[in-house]
């Protein structure tokens, strides 16, 4: 329909492509969303049962919203994203609720989510330290020359210019939770990205990021995009056909929204240099095991704990959700995350749910004293090998194009964002700047 459609809006000049879709996650839903706009006939394919990759979510009975599988929020600077929703006319349902987060240090948590609070956290003593800490903090939200700083990592550069004693209370704990062995590794224009583009301002969508992912795919079905949920994609042809279960079906576009790993099992006619390329990309998995309870967890309200990697925690985060949103949109449940990054070949991503509940839930005790395994009502377990890329020194050279060596393939990932760090705004970013490509190529 699409196609005839362009048909006669061209006056019989036919310009329409029929493209696949790889992953029905926010690249591939806002370049779905580009393509059919234009008229091209677009099908899309996901592996799982319901849209929004990292950023689906789940709802139990007698909750009227849904909890993410891996926590997300948009920063009030977001505007790749808030766009997108008003440009579909959704921005009412959109939420900025004002939580708060907090640092451990020395057995106590302090506040720690704008530049004054970070000012007094009492880490960093009153001296020159403080001094340092804000004015690179200054600098870093202020410059936009970040190309320089890809060339040192963010070890050597904050030690510079931070001190020795800013960059080993404020940043090392965080690198290291994040990145683990490779945190001497991450260069310092990833850092530049966070200070220059994230606010304390956190936003989330009425009924939650799922909510979202079928709002948009409800738009998606009406301008006519065939969409194939619980769908394995087995294989893309150097002739760009594309293999399922249920066939084979020949397309005249395809873009891949996978991992690199995926992408390069996916194609085996890649080039052997690409998929070289493909394999030296590093990244992080996650895990995130999520608790509903039956009583709040933080007495105090927070709802973002920091926890530095020497604080013998077996996580980098404890996010209560529900410190951030109302428990009466979860049935009264109280809905706390504990999550961390850790190399794919951890063992936390093999061991039970069960297991990880033996080792996650004690530590619950040191934010509130009463905690007792019994408050547990149920319990989530999501784990991806593929969530938080490694940006290593002169990343950009390293990044694939989002057009492959193959003539009409494409490939547009997290991976790819840089210097940006991965998430649902930049993943509407690249999906839409990859179709724009795509249609003018």
């Amino acid at each position: 329909m699409n196609c005839l459609w362009l048909f006669f809006q061209t006056g019989g000049i036919l310009g329409c492509m029929k493209i696949a879709v790889i992953g029905a996650g926010y690249t591939g839903l806002s370049a779905a969303y580009d393509f059919a706009r234009e008229g091209h006939e677009v099908v899309l394919f996901e592996v799982n049962d319901r849209p929004g990759g990292l950023a689906m979510g789940f709802k139990e009975p007698g909750w009227d919203w849904s909890v993410e599988a891996y926590y997300h929020h948009w920063f009030a600077s977001d505007h790749y994203m808030l766009d997108l929703i008003e440009e579909l006319g959704l921005s009412e349902k959109v939420r900025f609720p004002r939580p708060y987060t907090v640092m451990l240090y020395k057995g106590k948590w302090y506040p720690f989510d704008s530049v004054l609070q970070a000012l007094i956290f009492p880490g960093l003593g009153w001296g020159i330290n403080k001094i340092r800490f804000g004015l690179v903090g200054l600098y870093l939200r202020l410059t936009k020359n970040w190309q320089p700083m890809e060339e040192t990592t963010v070890d050597s550069w904050m030690r510079k210019w931070a001190g020795d004693k800013v960059y080993e209370t404020m940043w090392e704990p965080m690198l290291k939770g994040k990145f683990g062995p490779h945190y001497r590794d991450v260069n310092m224009a990833w850092m530049w990205a966070r200070f220059h583009a994230r606010t304390s301002r956190l936003g989330t969508y009425q009924g939650g990021f799922q909510a979202f992912a079928d709002d948009i795919t409800e738009v998606l079905q009406n301008l006519g995009v065939e969409i194939h949920l619980s769908t394995v994609v087995e294989g893309i042809s150097k002739e760009l056909v594309v293999s399922t279960k249920v066939g084979q079906e020949d397309f005249d576009q395809v873009l891949v929204t996978t991992s690199p790993g995926l992408l390069s099992k996916l194609v085996p006619a890649l080039p052997d240099n690409y998929h070289t390329g493909l394999r030296d990309l590093k990244s992080m998995g996650a895990i995130v095991l999520t608790l509903a309870l039956k009583h709040q967890l933080s007495k105090q309200g927070y709802y973002w704990h920091n926890i530095p990697k020497d604080q013998d925690f077996p996580f980098l985060a404890v996010v209560e959700h529900t410190n951030y949103l109302s428990p009466d949109y979860f049935g009264g449940d109280h809905i706390v995350y504990c999550g961390d990054y850790r190399d794919p070949g951890h063992e936390y991503f093999s061991l039970s749910k069960e297991k990880l509940m033996e080792v996650f839930l004690p530590p619950l005790t040191r934010i509130n004293p009463d905690f007792d395994p019994s408050w547990v009502k149920k319990s989530w377990l999501y784990r991806t090998k593929y969530a938080q890329p490694v940006p290593e020194l002169n990343h950009s050279d390293k990044i694939p194009p989002l057009e492959t060596p193959i003539p009409g393939l494409y490939f547009a990932s997290m991976s790819q964002v840089y210097p940006w760090d991965r998430g649902t705004n930049f993943a509407v970013e690249i999906g839409r700047r990859a179709a724009v490509e795509m249609m003018s190529s």
